[in-house]
């Protein structure tokens, strides 16, 4: 007889289960396509069977079996991403040597030394970091994952079809879970996804990243899109129709799918431009996709943009060539914006079929294209810079990740060197960067350069189609104030790295007079002192350190005050930090020992209040808003919006230091919040806006900054509520006025305009 039991809404049912795993197994194999070939279902099978037993009394938090885990990520890999035998294999057995008690010499001696490779890179760091250390364990597990690049860019891709599968199962994660898994995803996860090519994984991380980081906004954006679909499809059926038959009279074999825009993409618009949705007219794309040999897709590609722009004129300066100079990606295809028969911007997009796979798979494909078009692509080029910097990472974890991410999303330029070879640089590149992607020595050797035959400095920014020639000096050195521009994470890197070899050079100098200051003082020469010295002067490294005190940066007077500061602090800690002494004893809600403080000191939002927690002013939080706590080194804990940029960063660094964090309900007290206002400047405006938020609203102003030029006026508005909806109210009455076009919510502290 079968046992039944229940773990949460799951039902175990053993027999069941055994189908299911078997159905999910066959899935991949019908992904996978090649596995009518017995030596190669041979190995995967072996896998499985090891996968299976390894995983076999593991659970995932929603009660299923742990190796529907592994197989659907096997599936990803094979199917979305289109890899082969050895990484389905690491797809199915990632876990295994993390979760269970096999070992990498196990895999090694089933599998050989490829496999267990790519496994070591997929096994997380398992040392435990103190939630009060600068340390990552997430960055630190992030650089190892990505150390296996020199050997195996195959360990990133299984990677990220390991972060899509537990992305499309978050539902079952503690909520806290989510928010730092998504905040990862959206932070790191997707960035590199776009920059491996694989735009589809890409858009899919960002939209599942949306809905647990703004859960209101992701549904709002979905029942809008599902609402529009009807008219949608009418209107790219009318917009196509003339294009299809000429491109079909042309014999031209084409297929044209109407492609809708990500909700992460037009939460993004709507927030860059301040509209709503019912204004994001661009929300979908046509794609043509031509069915052409590889000799001929060029000419067919622009053949099919002649046949387009024949019924539709094109938008000026919207004309993307990307198969002349393809994407550091490997992306290949022309995009167009196109007037339609409505009045309404269509974007164009046309590729042939290659090019589709190499957009849908990105390195996969690639790679499968490699040998035809006999040339290193931008992606190639890419590896291989990432490679040069994993060979000096920094020691420092979290400033390797930095620098990493620094060139991840970032969009690129083309450039000339004086014999005309192209270099792709990311945007916003300095004369410097250009010198350190030729070779690292003429970058430590710059003094200038010649950019368009006309003499500018290293700092001078270059845009597409400059052509540069480096002017360098052997008496010349990196300086620190290169890292001031220059933008690549190659120079940025090597820069740091000379630098610190300057300095060690004053290392024994600046330790010995050090000592001396100490000395002096009569106070202790230790660690715990040297760190202090360095965080009263914001310095991050001893070697730093050594070198302002031999060059009089730092000295006695320094030394002092901060030992100074130092004992007064431990004296205020006594009084002000009664709730911190120890993590266990910390208030995981903004509870009633703070709403007390609250009380007394009405008007004050929770930042100037003595309690353990502190608002952050990078997003000012108020109640309503979805939040989180993060726990600083000092014990404080910070409250950031979810949503909040600098939150999404320490999530994806700090996960460990995230707590759960909620808002009292009962009695609320004065937030600040600050709200954007702008429309028709006319007479009586800023006296009928004061009058809705004092008079009507009842509601105190902080400030009320003002900018006014010709008929328009801008202005931004500090006020007192209470919660969100108090503030959706306020805003909702200034929008009744005449002459208002815009009000929304400022997300962080304003850049002041004209106070009044």
């Amino acid at each position: 007889m079968k046992t039944i039991e229940t773990t949460a809404e799951y039902v175990i049912d053993p027999e069941e289960e055994r189908k299911e795993i078997l159905k999910r197994y066959r899935n991949m194999l019908i992904a996978w396509g090649k596995a009518s070939e017995s030596k190669n279902k041979r190995l995967v099978r072996k896998a499985f069977n090891l996968a299976v037993m390894a995983h076999k009394d593991m659970r995932r938090k929603s009660g299923e079996p742990y190796i529907y885990h592994p197989l659907e990520v096997a599936r990803i890999v094979a199917g979305e991403i289109g890899l082969g035998e050895t990484s389905i294999i690491g797809a199915l057995l990632h876990d295994v040597v993390e979760d269970t008690d096999y070992t990498l010499d196990d895999i090694r001696r089933m599998f050989g030394d490829k496999i267990a490779s790519i496994i070591d890179g997929l096994t997380k760091i398992k040392e435990i970091f103190d939630h009060t250390s600068n340390s990552s364990q997430q960055a630190e597990n992030f650089r190892k994952i990505l150390l296996t690049l020199s050997d195996d860019v195959r360990v990133i891709l299984i990677k990220l079809a390991d972060r899509l599968h537990n992305m499309r199962t978050l539902d079952a994660m503690a909520p806290e879970k989510q928010l730092k898994i998504a905040s990862e995803t959206i932070f790191l996860f997707a960035p590199l996804a776009h920059r491996l090519g694989l735009y589809t994984i890409k858009t899919e991380l960002e939209d599942l990243a949306l809905k647990y980081t703004e859960p209101e906004v992701y549904n709002t954006i979905t029942s809008k899109l599902a609402e529009s679909e009807a008219s949608r499809k009418r209107f790219i059926n009318k917009f196509i129709y003339p294009i299809k038959k000429a491109l079909a009279d042309q014999g031209l074999k084409v297929q044209i799918i109407g492609r809708e825009k990500s909700i992460y993409s037009i939460w993004n618009k709507m927030k860059s431009k301040k509209i709503p949705f019912e204004e994001v007219f661009d929300l979908f794309a046509v794609r043509i996709v031509i069915d052409a040999p590889l000799e001929s897709e060029k000419y067919q590609c622009w053949q099919a943009y002649s046949i387009v722009t024949d019924y539709y004129s094109p938008k000026q300066n919207r004309l993307r060539d990307w198969i002349s100079s393809p994407k550091a990606n490997g992306y290949e295809s022309l995009h167009t914006t196109v007037m339609s028969h409505t009045g309404q911007w269509v974007e164009v997009q046309i590729r042939s079929n290659r090019m589709n796979e190499i957009a849908e798979k990105g390195y996969a494909a690639h790679w499968k294209y490699k040998e035809k078009i006999n040339s290193e692509s931008g992606i190639d080029q890419w590896l291989n810079k990432i490679n040069e910097l994993l060979q000096q990472p920094d020691s420092n974890a979290l400033a390797f990740l930095d620098e990493f991410k620094l060139n991840l999303f970032a969009d690129e330029i083309i450039v000339f060197t004086p014999k005309g070879e192209v270099k792709t640089l990311p945007a916003k590149s300095t004369a410097l960067d250009f010198a350190y992607n030729i070779h690292t020595e003429i970058g430590n050797q710059s003094i200038g350069a010649k950019v368009n035959h006309r003499l500018v400095s290293l700092n001078h920014r270059l845009i597409n189609g400059d052509q540069v020639e480096i002017i360098t000096s052997k008496k010349q050195t990196p300086k620190p104030e290169w890292l001031e521009f220059a933008v690549s994470a190659r120079a940025r890197s090597v820069i740091k790295e000379a630098i610190k070899e300057q300095r060690r050079k004053f290392t024994e100098e600046g330790k010995k007079m050090l000592e001396g200051y100490f000395r002096e003082l009569n106070v202790e020469f230790t660690r715990h002192h040297l760190l202090r010295l360095q965080e009263c002067n914001q310095i991050a490294s001893a070697i730093d350190l050594y070198y302002k005190v031999v060059h009089g940066e730092i000295g006695l007077r320094e030394l002092k005050e901060c030992m100074q500061q130092h004992d007064k602090g431990n004296w205020l800690n006594i009084f002000t930090r009664p709730f911190i002494r120890n993590r266990a004893h910390v208030p995981h809600s903004l509870a009633d020992d703070m709403r007390e403080k609250m009380q007394k000191k009405s008007g004050q939002n929770l930042q100037e209040t003595e309690s353990g927690y502190r608002i952050s002013e990078c997003c000012y939080p108020i109640p309503g808003d979805e939040v989180i706590g993060f726990t600083a080194q000092d014990g404080t804990i910070w409250v950031h919006r979810t949503n909040c940029t600098d939150a999404i960063q320490l999530m994806s660094k700090y996960g460990n230091r995230i707590v759960k964090t909620k808002w009292q309900s009962r009695q609320a007290a004065d937030f600040v919040a600050t709200i954007h206002i702008s429309g028709f400047d006319k007479h009586g405006l800023i006296s009928d806006v004061v009058q809705v938020i004092t008079v009507t609203m009842n509601l105190n102003m902080r400030s009320f900054h003002i900018n006014s030029t010709g008929e328009v006026f801008e202005a931004n508005v500090k006020v007192l509520v209470n919660d969100t909806s108090q503030l959706n109210q306020l805003m909702a009455e200034i929008r009744k006025l005449n002459g208002i076009e815009v009000v929304y919510r400022l997300n962080s502290a304003p850049d002041k305009l004209q106070e009044i």
